[in-house]
């Protein structure tokens, strides 16, 4: 919507940059707070786009965009990292409030200095190695860094990359070596060892700026093919202290880092029953979704009230466990409608809570979630199966079980 057009308004106006789903979800948290979330898009049919009443097309990468999508805002914000940092800088020094800060951003854009900070604050990552500088150079440093590790390596693209791409699991030298070949010039690298891990977590807090902190339950996070597929919350069988050691290491970052807003830290928990981190994302988080039909606050009420310095909402479970299960879009779509496959989901689980993006199906797209909310004493094992059904249901039209929905 262009500016002219933008509704007058006494409650304060938050500015999302991005409008795919996460800005949809936070919208529709503004909407309860009597708000309307301003985004910027880059087209009209993007997720937030289609439901907002005050939008901005144009480019994150463009300053001037921005800039017209900060305007008479109270705070900006996002709903990805890949805004670059030379602009957000600019527009602090013009008087934009952006939430989370450039100086905080800049560690979940750039994920060798995220490592050289925490590993300077004592907290547990990764060994790592810089693969920047001129090929001979990186291939030398790959070699020796390889060897040390018994070639058990992940290579990374230092920026952007998400959803497993951008990422490299390799177990010997003429494949890494590859991936340094085959980069282009503008890709700069690193590689981690990799970690013995017995699964992976994510410790989700948000911070004010007035310092106020609040962490949700520590959640485990089933990744597929790269992504996140399956979340239970809270994770089964995590310790109460190890669990807490998790919380308090994300609280204590987004404190020394500055970060105003929801901040999810994704952690491996090691075989020996370690935490290590692995990767840090400064806006709501898919491992955060649980929370919407899970908590007494979702994450993106908090996420409002965080950039906006209101007290921080109580972030405990509502119920029993929570499994959110991702609804991806299927290999080949199904002739059925969406609509009808709602209908039937609906009759056959009717627990289930469903989140659709109003995004078009494509092979593995985020396209939506399922939430299905345990009763107390309820078994996670149980949740998770129909949480998986209904999710599988909505991507594929086929029940896991063979259930035939016209049947007897």
């Amino acid at each position: 919507m262009d500016d002219v057009h933008r509704r007058s308004t006494t409650m304060p106006v938050v500015t999302m940059i991005g409008g795919g789903q996460l800005a949809r979800m936070t919208h529709q948290s503004a909407i309860e707070l009597g708000q309307c979330l301003r985004v910027l898009a880059s087209n009209t049919d993007d997720p937030a786009a289609t439901v907002s009443a005050d939008v901005v097309i144009g480019s994150h990468d463009s300053l001037d965009d921005l800039r017209r999508a900060a305007a008479g805002a109270n705070a900006l914000t996002f709903d990805h990292e890949g805004v670059p940092l030379a602009h957000l800088q600019a527009l602090e020094a013009e008087g934009v409030t952006v939430h989370p800060p450039s100086k905080a951003l800049h560690f979940a854009q750039d994920k060798l200095a995220m490592r050289t900070r925490l590993s300077a604050l004592g907290l547990p990552v990764p060994d790592f190695v810089d693969l920047s500088g001129d090929r001979v150079a990186a291939r030398a440093a790959l070699r020796e860094f390889g060897a040390r590790h018994d070639w058990q390596i992940v290579v990374k693209a230092v920026r952007g990359g998400y959803d497993g791409r951008g990422v490299w699991l390799l177990d010997d030298e003429a494949a890494a070596l590859a991936v340094i070949d085959g980069a282009d010039d503008a890709t700069q690298l690193m590689a981690e060892a990799k970690v013995p891990m017995r699964r992976e977590l994510s410790a989700l807090i948000a911070r004010s700026p007035f310092g106020q902190g609040a962490a949700w339950p520590v959640v485990e996070t089933i990744q597929r093919h790269g992504q996140c597929a399956v979340v239970l919350a809270p994770a089964p069988g995590l310790s109460a202290e190890v669990a807490e050691r998790a919380q308090q290491m994300a609280l204590r970052l987004a404190d020394e880092l500055g970060v105003v807003g929801v901040m999810a830290m994704e952690l491996f928990e090691t075989s020996d029953g370690e935490l290590v981190v692995n990767e840090l994302a400064m806006r709501p988080h898919n491992s955060g979704h649980w929370s919407m039909d899970g908590a007494i606050t979702s994450q993106f009420e908090q996420h409002l009230r965080a950039v906006l310095d209101y007290p921080l909402g109580a972030t405990d479970a509502v119920a029993g466990p929570v499994v959110m299960a991702n609804v991806l879009g299927a290999a080949q779509a199904p002739s059925m409608s969406m609509d009808e496959r709602i209908h039937h989901l609906m009759g056959r689980i009717p627990e289930a809570k469903i989140h659709l993006y109003g995004k078009s199906e494509r092979p593995d797209r985020k396209v939506g979630h399922v939430n299905i909310v345990g009763v107390p004493g309820a078994s996670i094992d149980e949740v998770r199966e129909r949480a998986e059904r209904a999710a599988t249901w909505l991507s594929t039209a086929t029940w896991t079980d063979g259930w035939d929905e016209h049947g007897e």
